[in-house]
């Protein structure tokens, strides 16, 4: 009788393996044209599953067939849920791809047993920039075997990040895993995701560039700094210097948080007259003017005698008293017809301010503007018309790049034109431009934040876009174009080149060239190809003859071909993609987050053929290693 139970408990348990390790089973894969026996509330899911990106949203890529549940339908404003039939819990795991915002409650897929959530997951993303990438996810549910169950994917947020994407839910005996990425984060300069010639400080949080500034052969960059971890907090301005734009030394940090307040964005300046009586010895006083972030915001200034190695704070500061809101970001810059200095300064929502002062200590209020859906961070400076200085404009932007250009007599600006619209990336903000350029040199430099840009698992986070200069055309009434500063031509490692060919369906005539950092300057002719561009590390850049119009991480924009031609340059490092189209006519500044193992180039058409005028490809060394 023993050996009759013991036989039978063995079958039971041969049994019970043999039935976890039956196949998987398909829950969905959203290969469809309509979400079949899946019931749909609200807009944000739309008819049916989408094929891939969404109009207005960036490239979304790791999903599996043609079809994945996207709710960024008609964009970010719409809501709504997508619910499965009943199904029983039959496999150990629930595997799936998702992607998307990361708002529990608001953006997830939940699977619910008698009507309440037992398990739950978000996409990664809640911060601008981000990436649409699908990852796999599992959930374990040995527990509810045999249980009848619904999955609701749910999308009830507004605003940026505020949908979901899903594809292949499977149950299984076997946990999806992604395939872990050997990434190096112990070799200072040169781990995985670390830019290799855009600035990152060597540890910790940065965001905004502050007191750009240009004094005896150094380029002095300031930022925004939390010298004490790595996520946004404890403002500080950090400090780099440059020969060249290229390769930058971080010293010490150079204003740090006091009573007043923890250190917000700001400028620096040269005072060369020493209206300041600050000077003390033979160097010129450079003066930072900054936002005290305390209850309330105030306008301080501090003050160097030694090219910027050491800052002391005016003892009388604040120099400008609160005036309203968080009340921020000064920019100041020298206005020689009346001897004064001029502030820029964002006030309160959609409200900007202009104030003058003979001395940087005392301001007098000269006008308000309102400038809608700008944000914050001005900048404010004279331009050159086409290059001639006896034409000139003076151009007002914001953090968002987006600008106005216009007339100022020192008192007034008026604007003429605007806003435009300065880059068409997903991680362009906090933009500001140098000060004291040499007159010799003469160029207008900008510098951005290429904000919620991804790092996992790095010392730093966030990373700073490449300098560009800009140079205000004459182009469809002014406008400013912007193209990478030449000095990159510092870090041309090995060059391939190729003149007046033809680029065919099928061909790449990349094939053979692997990296991680290149330059790409091209000129193609358009043919009877219908997309032609390139592939970079798995990302393409891509130009539409019909549409008019390069894209690359899912954003667009407009491009016209100039005598039927089309110019790209392109930077990439190991986690930016900066493009640029027509001599700068339409910029496009993006971070990405690459598999570590793809570094293959492709130059591609498809529809036909395009004639390569040129193209030049450029392996760059890194800026980290002289």
């Amino acid at each position: 009788m023993r050996k009759a139970f013991i036989r039978m408990a063995f079958v039971l348990c041969l049994a019970g393996q043999l039935a976890w390790a039956e196949e998987d089973i398909l829950i969905a894969d959203f290969e469809g044209d309509t979400y079949g026996d899946w019931k749909t509330t609200g807009e944000a899911f739309g008819p049916g599953p989408a094929h891939g990106t969404l109009p207005g949203q960036m490239e979304v890529t790791g999903f599996l067939g043609k079809g994945l549940v996207n709710s960024f339908y008609k964009g970010d404003a719409t809501t709504g849920t997508l619910t499965s039939p009943a199904f029983k819990i039959q496999r150990k795991f629930i595997n799936f791809l998702i992607g998307g915002g990361g708002y529990p409650g608001e953006t997830c897929m939940n699977l619910l047993a008698d009507g309440k959530v037992v398990r739950t997951a978000t996409g990664p993303n809640t911060q601008p920039g981000g990436s649409e990438e699908l990852t796999w996810h599992s959930w374990d549910v040995a527990d509810l075997a045999d249980k009848e169950v619904v999955i609701q994917i749910v999308d009830m947020r507004t605003g940026g990040w505020g949908h979901i994407n899903v594809d292949h839910i499977v149950q299984s005996n076997t946990k999806k895993q992604e395939a872990e990425e050997e990434i190096n984060v112990t070799e200072l300069y040169n781990e995985t995701y670390r830019p290799q010639f855009h600035f990152t400080p060597q540890k910790n949080w940065t965001n905004d560039p502050n007191g750009l500034v240009f004094y005896k052969g150094e380029y002095h960059l300031f930022f925004q700094h939390n010298p004490t971890g790595i996520n946004w907090g404890n403002m500080t301005w950090g400090h780099a210097v440059s020969p060249d734009l290229i390769h930058w030394e971080q010293l010490r940090n150079a204003i740090e948080p006091d009573k007043l307040g923890t250190i917000f964005s700001g400028s620096a300046v040269v005072d060369w007259n020493n209206t300041t009586g600050f000077q003390k010895g033979d160097e010129k006083t450079i003066v930072a003017i900054y936002t005290a972030a305390g209850k309330p915001f105030t306008q301080c200034i501090a003050y160097s005698n030694d090219c910027g190695r050491t800052f002391t704070k005016y003892e009388k500061n604040p120099v400008l008293p609160h005036i309203i809101g968080d009340n921020r970001d000064p920019k100041v810059v020298w206005y020689e017809p009346t001897k004064s200095w001029i502030m820029a300064l964002f006030k309160d929502k959609d409200i900007y301010a202009f104030f003058s002062s003979p001395d940087l200590k005392t301001w007098t209020h000269l006008h308000d503007m309102a400038v809608p859906g700008c944000g914050e961070c001005p900048d404010f400076f004279e331009m050159p018309v086409d290059g001639d200085k006896n034409n000139k404009k003076w151009v007002w932007t914001a953090a968002n790049g987006r600008y106005l250009i216009g007339t100022f007599d020192g008192k007034t600006f008026t604007k003429e034109s605007g806003p435009h619209v300065a880059d068409c990336g997903a991680n362009y903000y906090a933009v500001q431009s140098y000060s004291d350029i040499p007159e010799a040199d003469g160029r207008r430099i900008q510098i951005s934040w290429m904000n919620g840009g991804k790092y996992p698992r790095m010392p730093f986070n966030q990373q700073m876009s490449f300098p560009c200069e800009m140079k205000l055309r004459t182009s469809e009434g002014l406008r400013i174009c912007r193209l990478p500063v030449k000095e990159i031509e510092k870090l041309h490692a090995k060059e391939h080149s190729w003149n007046d060919v033809p680029l065919k369906p099928g061909e790449n005539p990349l094939a053979d060239i692997v990296g991680d950092l290149f330059e790409v300057r091209a000129e193609f002719e358009l043919g009877d190809a219908s997309e032609f561009g390139f592939k970079m590390r798995g990302k393409a850049v891509t130009y539409s003859v019909k549409d008019k119009k390069l894209s690359c991480l899912g954003r667009s924009a407009e491009l016209a071909p100039v005598a039927n031609r089309i110019k790209l340059l392109v930077l990439l490092d190991r986690t930016s993609i900066e493009v640029f189209g027509n001599d700068g006519k339409l910029s496009m500044t993006s971070c990405f987050l690459p598999k570590a193992k793809d570094k293959g180039m492709e130059a591609f058409a498809t529809g036909g053929a395009v004639k390569v005028v040129s193209l030049n490809v450029y392996e760059l060394r890194s800026a980290w290693h002289k």
